[in-house]
């Protein structure tokens, strides 16, 4: 598995090792092999992150994550299952990007009360799941989506992020 992490931000002391553990639980769970998957992680703070959901979004406001998938997998279907991304011609499977802000992670931990390592955890999880084609936008899709990340984070030894 090749997480290709680029660090803009020096608090990210520990991004590599959560990311790398988080994408591959996330993947296995999925039912797919870690060692073809490919995905960019940028480790950032709320200026960068803010610029790039005005960008990508047109919300001109920070967030604690975004997902920029390398191609369409969401069902038709509000909570169907997403389809199965397939290796290219050289075996591997490129999922796209994901960006995650410090600042905003940090926040919501404190404000929450949870370790900031679950809550990062959480997040990487929650935004290769976009990469995989699950969404949150409809209340069926949201549902499948909350289910894997619960079961996901359950594995490492993460408590359930949407109770309480």
């Amino acid at each position: 598995m090749t997480v290709d992490l680029t660090l803009e931000d020096a608090r990210w002391r520990n991004l590599e090792p959560l990311a790398t553990r988080a994408v591959a639980a996330a993947l296995d769970h999925c039912g797919l092999d870690p060692e073809i998957c490919e995905v960019s992680l940028l480790g950032c703070g709320d200026a960068r992150i803010g610029e790039l959901n005005a960008e990508f979004r047109g919300k001109p406001a920070p967030t604690n994550v975004l997902s920029w998938p390398a191609e369409d997998l969401a069902a038709d279907e509000p909570g169907g299952q997403p389809l199965r991304p397939e290796p290219d011609f050289t075996g591997e499977i490129a999922l796209g990007d994901i960006a995650i802000s410090y600042d905003t992670c940090l926040r919501e931990a404190e404000e929450a009360g949870k370790p900031f390592d679950d809550h990062v955890t959480h997040l990487i999880v929650h935004g290769l799941l976009h990469l995989l084609g699950y969404d949150h936008i409809r209340d069926a899709d949201a549902t499948l989506m909350e289910g894997v990340e619960v079961e996901v984070l359950g594995k490492l030894g993460v408590d359930d992020p949407y109770n309480g």
